[in-house]
């Protein structure tokens, strides 16, 4: 069994709540204890959970060799920084910061420091994505839909650092080429910030993605879909479902049911299905779990800060376009 490294949460909201759960169940740390100001409700958290409360945040951190950062975004560099100025590795959830500058300060921090940071774009460990992410070799179109129903929960901020964000990371991971131009639009319905958006991200490589989120939808959706050479590439990831549409060069003799077409140019070609397997995983922990082992084996983590911050850099130049 590997060493358990000690970690501590930074807030307990609902989110920290999920993470406080999930690291007292896992094998790969050991939870020391939770820091959030709000004492009257984290002595009642620790009472009914046995969870371990630190009354400040420094006795936390001292304790501790990886802090877990949970609060409300507006903390998140503020109190990354004070976790890398004492060689803590940071897990911080998503977005990495408020502004594109704290993300950029903290990578530079983390990289002096020599601490390893991760941030929590979920979806990376879906299992739907992970089923056919080999699989995705250059894809020149991508499809987005984000759709939630209302919930104040996340209105502070945009639609896209509340939802889009997190397939703006998706694809920035999957597209191998530097961001060239981007267009959006957003309304703001029911907030104060915009709650529906749609962007056109155009890349240097001539690919372009087209992502719609919304947080006033009458149903939930979460799909990807990626278009390539000679391959269609559907994602659900509400529903952790795939489809792959693959075409290939006809055989001589064909199946009696295949799927055959001839292209404009003469060439027969076969449809066929591909299902990869989508293995039940919980991605929380699994994100928290990989991170573990990137600081026993000193390797880069799976969305390291750097990955968050040019994600963060995209969510920024499509809000700027409202």
């Amino acid at each position: 069994m590997k060493k358990q490294l000690n970690i501590g949460v930074f807030g307990a909201g609902h989110l920290g709540k999920i993470h406080l759960r999930l690291l007292n169940e896992s094998e790969r740390y050991h939870l020391v204890g939770f820091y959030d100001p709000d004492q009257k409700a984290s002595k009642a958290l620790a009472k009914a959970k046995g969870y371990t409360y630190f009354k400040s945040q420094q006795d936390l951190l001292s304790a501790c060799d990886v802090i877990d950062i949970v609060t409300p975004t507006l903390h998140h560099h503020a109190v990354a920084k004070e976790c890398i100025a004492q060689g803590k590795h940071i897990f911080i959830e998503k977005p990495i910061t408020r502004t594109v500058e704290e993300a950029e300060d903290l990578v530079q921090l983390a990289n002096e420091k020599g601490v390893k940071g991760q941030v929590g774009h979920v979806e990376r460990f879906n299992p739907a994505f992970k089923a056919v992410k080999d699989s995705l070799g250059a894809p020149m179109f991508v499809e987005s839909h984000r759709l939630a129903e209302f919930n104040p929960r996340g209105t502070d901020v945009s639609v896209v650092l509340d939802l889009m964000i997190h397939d703006i990371d998706i694809i920035l991971s999957v597209i191998k080429s530097k961001v060239k131009n981007v267009s959006a639009s957003g309304v703001a319905v029911v907030s104060e910030t915009p709650d529906i958006a749609n962007a056109r991200i155009e890349f240097e490589n001539g690919a372009v993605a087209n992502l719609t989120a919304s947080r006033i939808s009458l149903k939930n959706m979460r799909k990807l879909r990626f278009f390539q050479k000679e391959a269609y590439i559907s994602v659900d990831f509400f529903s952790k479902k795939v489809e792959v549409v693959k075409m290939k060069d006809a055989p001589e003799e064909p199946e009696e049911f295949a799927l055959l077409l001839q292209t404009a140019e003469g060439a027969k070609k076969q449809i066929y299905f591909d299902l990869p397997t989508v293995e039940d995983s919980n991605a929380i922990l699994e994100e928290l779990e990989t991170f573990a082992d990137a600081i026993e084996n000193d390797s880069e983590p799976i969305v390291p800060l750097s990955h968050a911050t040019e994600a963060l850099r995209v969510a920024y130049q499509i809000i700027n376009c409202f």
